[in-house]
């Protein structure tokens, strides 16, 4: 990656990306197949997904750094989830070599442990439960990514200042340092964050609410070790009695969140001088050094369909809830996962525009679901009236006793794969159908990789695995051989140990459908050509398989 210089800002030192001079400024237009709106974590993501498709993108970012200028920590715990999607687009290594891994969570009331659990009793996949690391370094990550592959380009220090939403294109009007100039692209990807331009200038609609509830980051670097967990207090003795969280992020950075007083100065509690007192309170005599501060309050806000013409929404743009159980970046990623395997079969032509009603559906539910599970939380660590005061500490003087009341506890359900059980892409219910299927090691013709290796390889395409005792192989195989279908057999193709027959939920001569995003799409108990068709048709948004009207 080409940079000019590092720039710090907020105590941590980023990178300078040099603004290049676009063809358009020269008089030279064309209309891309893809423009990426935002590189931050939803945006890049989705841009290196395409790029690996070898589908040409263009990234506009207002901006000519990663992070947020001020505010560069951020989103730090990415989940199971996301570090498999990074695993697919070839960055996983980087983040779990620079980040830290964690799996064990508590939860304190005081100076007692209520709850403790270590996520890695249940774990399958391949991926961790969770990596912390600044959001900044993801999203240099996926950068130095998208420029590896070498499809495309960002466009840094390019803000869209116009939008025009038509049937079959959008135009963009876009600002930079030497001038203005028109772009159109047959999509756009919008990915600005919680104020998008383009969202706003269209007047889309958008439901949800602000929070009373206010917070302060706090990163320090300290010298005493604390242990690789993340802890939450309920109710923090040093924090008069609200909460606190405590993680350890990369290059020996704590993040440490206080919960404020609701009707506090953001700019007062984040002065050095108070910051310090109050990490001095909390940590007692041990030596730290304080490298950013950062108040923030949150929201929930839902648009009311992430697609509008041309236009498709992702991340905040489309959706914004409070970071209690890493759902908000998460959640983003996700997003672009879901979206650019549809988008990109529909641009190759092996898919047809409906598919991708499937991703307002499927996203905007799984939006939904965060918002609500995110509000539940923060009215457990801010109760709204005297009931819920009553019932939080009747929780609290219970749970270190009894086990249904630890249950109750509710400091951020930690986020998961979303599960699209019973919605329109998945046909016919079947255990598991529509649940996320973890990144497994497999023997693929003698190679060890894994499910997200497949995927990658499979660039969009559906994954079936079929086992070997299947009637008629060579029929399904000829049914199949004009669509966007990937054939693995287990006994033959790979190797069909146990394990992987029960990851893949493959059943005695049946056959399992597995998406890009690796969720389940469907499973076939015999191999049937005409059951395995309808799947296929299912997973593709499509009534039923014409392969010839699918462009």
């Amino acid at each position: 990656m080409v940079r000019a210089s590092t720039d710090k800002s907020g105590g941590y030192a980023l990178p300078v990306f040099p603004f290049k001079r676009p063809p358009e400024l020269d008089g030279r237009h064309r209309r891309y197949r893809v423009v990426v709106i935002g590189a931050g974590l939803a945006g890049l993501t989705a841009a290196v997904d395409l790029a690996q498709h070898g589908i040409d993108v263009v990234v506009l970012d207002e901006d000519n750094t990663v992070g947020v200028r001020g505010a560069s920590s951020r989103g730090i715990c990415y989940a199971q989830r996301s570090l498999e999607i990074f695993a697919r687009l070839g960055i996983a290594q980087r983040v779990l070599a620079k980040g830290v891994t964690w799996s064990v969570t508590k939860v304190l009331s005081g100076e007692k442990v209520l709850y403790e659990y270590d996520l890695a009793r249940t774990h399958t996949s391949l991926q961790p439960p969770f990596v912390n690391l600044q959001q900044f370094y993801i999203e240099w990550f996926l950068a130095d990514r998208f420029e590896e592959l070498n499809t495309g380009e960002i466009r840094w220090s390019s803000r869209v200042t116009g939008v025009a939403a038509h049937d079959d294109h959008t135009v963009l009007d876009v600002t930079t340092p030497e001038g203005d100039y028109r772009l159109e692209a047959d999509w756009v990807l919008d990915a600005e964050g919680a104020g998008s331009f383009v969202r706003e200038t269209l007047g889309l609609q958008v439901s949800g609410e602000r929070t009373p509830d206010r917070w302060c980051i706090t990163d320090v670097r300290v010298s005493a070790p604390l242990p690789h967990e993340r802890w939450t207090w309920v109710d923090a003795p040093f924090n008069e009695g609200r909460g606190v969280w405590q993680h350890l992020m990369a290059d020996d950075v704590w993040r440490l969140d206080f919960q404020m007083d609701e009707h506090c100065d953001p700019a007062e509690v984040s002065r050095t001088e108070v910051a310090e007192a109050r990490v001095r309170k909390m940590l007692g005599d041990v030596p730290f050094e304080l490298v950013w501060v950062g108040p923030y309050f949150y929201r929930t806000q839902l648009l009311d369909s992430f697609r509008h013409r041309r236009i498709l929404f992702l991340g905040d743009a489309a959706h914004v809830k409070s970071p209690f159980g890493a759902r908000g970046g998460n959640s983003g990623i996700q997003d672009a996962d879901n979206l650019v395997w549809k988008l990109a079969l529909i641009l190759r032509g092996e898919a047809g525009e409906a598919l991708l009603a499937t991703y307002d559906e499927e996203r905007r539910a799984a939006a939904q679901t965060n918002i609500r599970v995110t509000q539940r939380s923060g009215r457990f660590m801010r109760p709204a009236n005297e009931a819920e005061h009553v019932f939080r500490r009747a929780v609290l003087s219970l749970a270190g006793e009894h086990v249904f009341a630890r249950g109750l506890l509710n400091t951020g359900r930690l986020c998961t794969p979303h599960d699209y059980r019973g919605m329109s892409a998945f046909g016919a219910p079947g255990e598991g159908v529509g649940a996320s299927v973890p990144n497994v090691e497999l023997n693929v013709r003698g190679e060890t990789c894994s499910l997200m290796t497949l995927a990658a390889r499979s660039h969009g395409r559906l994954m079936l695995f079929v086992d070997d005792a299947c009637p008629d192989l060579e029929a399904l195989r000829a049914a199949l051989v004009a669509l966007p279908v990937d054939v693995y057999v287990l006994g033959g193709d790979i190797a069909a140990d146990e394990p992987a027959r029960t990851h893949l939920c493959v059943p005695h001569a049946g056959a399992a459908l597995i998406r890009p995003d690796s969720h389940l799409a469907a499973i076939v108990a015999c191999a049937d050509v005409t059951q395995v068709r309808a799947a296929v048709a299912c997973a593709l948004g499509q009534p039923t398989l014409e392969p010839e009207r699918l462009a």
